[in-house]
């Protein structure tokens, strides 16, 4: 595991639900805050006055809510996505609000979040605003793919830190066919069953593997976005992999990643796989 948590800020609301939502996590599992503020610098070369402010105010923000953690703040110059994806690549996780002002416009709705979340080095977790319910509760999205066991791993520590229940979901979509071929309706309830059994095996393998948490499990026929929204209403976290197969199949980077990131309203982390992993 890598040292520290990196918080990106902008002064806007979600970036300090981001720090707020870093520094517990921090304070969680025994790790560093490190707050970066990329800050867009003026033809003169002179960085904006404002940027020194917003990062110092972040970083305050950050020591008063934690405990014996290690807070740093350093202020960046160049362009959003470059500089944080490089963060990523020294980091256990980069933390972001759900949308932005400045250097963060348009982030998760746009293409730097799809970019930052679907290409970081490691988990991307955004954040809208703060949470006022505890659900103690964690939601993994797991289809055995090699990016969401990575997710899985993620979610296994953070339900660890937080003392919650693990819950693993798996959704299968019905496949299209035509309505006149003849018998494929048992066709399709035979996939069905298959793809349950196998899904609940491999949840099965995490529970035996963390005798020490709660672990549950649900295979439901729903499309993910829906399913994982559905989940989401009493999750403190979800969690997927940057890229699936079958029932998550392109999760994040595809259409399903945009619609799990505009419904679902609690924290989310996307995970991928990091590069030492894949080899």
């Amino acid at each position: 595991m890598i040292g520290h948590i990196v918080v990106g800020v902008d002064g806007s609301a979600p970036a300090t639900a981001a720090v707020e939502w870093a520094a517990a996590d921090a304070q969680r599992r025994g790790l560093s805050l490190r707050v970066v503020h990329v800050c867009r610098r003026r033809p003169e070369g002179a960085s904006p006055p404002e940027c020194a402010a917003l990062l110092e105010a972040a970083v305050g923000r950050a020591r008063r809510l934690t405990r014996d953690v290690k807070v740093t703040g350093e202020r960046l110059d160049g362009h959003v996505v470059e500089r944080l994806r490089a963060e990523s690549e020294r980091a256990d996780s980069l933390v972001l609000g759900g949308r932005g002002r400045g250097g963060f416009a348009g982030m998760v709705l746009g293409s730097a979040g799809l970019a930052l979340a679907g290409h970081a080095a490691g988990p991307v977790v955004i954040v809208r605003a703060p949470s006022p319910l505890r659900h103690d509760r964690v939601v993994a999205g797991y289809d055995g793919s090699d990016h969401s066991a990575a997710a899985m791993a993620y979610a296994v520590e953070q339900a660890r830190a937080r003392g919650a229940q693990l819950h693993i979901l798996y959704a299968w979509q019905v496949p299209l066919a035509s309505p006149y071929a003849v018998g494929y309706g048992t066709v399709i309830e035979d996939a069905r069953r298959e793809e349950f059994h196998r899904a609940a095996g491999q949840a099965a393998s995490w529970r035996e593997r963390n005798p020490d948490l709660v672990i549950t499990d649900e295979q439901v026929c729903d499309h993910p976005v829906s399913a994982l929204a559905k989940a989401s209403r009493t999750a403190d976290l979800v969690v997927v992999g940057s890229r699936g197969l079958g029932g998550l199949a392109s999760a994040v980077l595809g259409s399903v990643g945009h619609g799990v990131l505009h419904h679902v309203t609690c924290p989310v982390a996307v995970v991928r796989q990091r590069i030492e992993e894949e080899s």
